[in-house]
């Protein structure tokens, strides 16, 4: 198909941590391609899958993360509905803010849309900010963002992926390449 300009790219952060109604966290993430397709969503753009130790409270599993570019027909807030569907699907449920959970998808970036960015707390957990009000403070956004789209620039802050993730004091073994889920396996 054709290649969304930078002007209007979509990336969606994929996040999971316990096996949900698909069976073990990579059975989850294997469906996601197909997943989207049935809601009209097709990845443009895969990055590796990571594993990244959990943030919050509590023993939980570490986190299996990723990033895609996305091409997608729905407005930003239909988009966000049709994501809130298919974690249901995948078996998520709503627990405590940083609990285990099956599948997250959270929108990154909308384009250059810029909607609710740092107007206080969030209104409500379904509440749709533009772009994503955390991911310039999350190397386990950033570092597969950097690898999807290197040249992407935070809307509000005016700073490249790269240079949000230097100015990250984190311990890069913190964030490591699931070598048994290569990017093919988003297709």
């Amino acid at each position: 198909g054709m290649k969304p300009s930078r002007g209007n790219m979509v990336l969606l952060a994929v996040g999971s941590n316990t096996p949900g109604s698909f069976g073990p966290i990579t059975e989850t993430l294997r469906k996601l391609p197909l997943l989207l397709e049935a809601h009209g969503i097709g990845i443009a753009k895969a990055s590796r899958l990571y594993t990244t130790n959990p943030v919050g409270t509590g023993l939980q599993p570490h986190y299996f993360n990723a990033v895609l570019q996305i091409s997608s027909p729905h407005a930003p807030a239909v988009l966000l509905r049709h994501l809130k569907s298919i974690e249901r699907q995948a078996g998520r449920r709503l627990g405590r803010h940083w609990g285990p959970r099956p599948l997250d998808l959270d929108i990154i970036a909308f384009g250059g849309r810029v909607v609710s960015w740092r107007t206080g707390r969030r209104r409500s957990p379904g509440a749709l900010i533009l772009p994503h009000p955390e991911a310039h403070l999350r190397a386990f956004v950033l570092v597969p963002l950097c690898e999807v789209a290197p040249h992407w620039r935070h809307p509000v802050l005016g700073r490249t992926a790269r240079d949000l993730l230097k100015g990250l004091r984190i311990s890069r073994h913190s964030i490591q390449p699931v070598v048994d889920f290569p990017p093919g396996s988003w297709h």
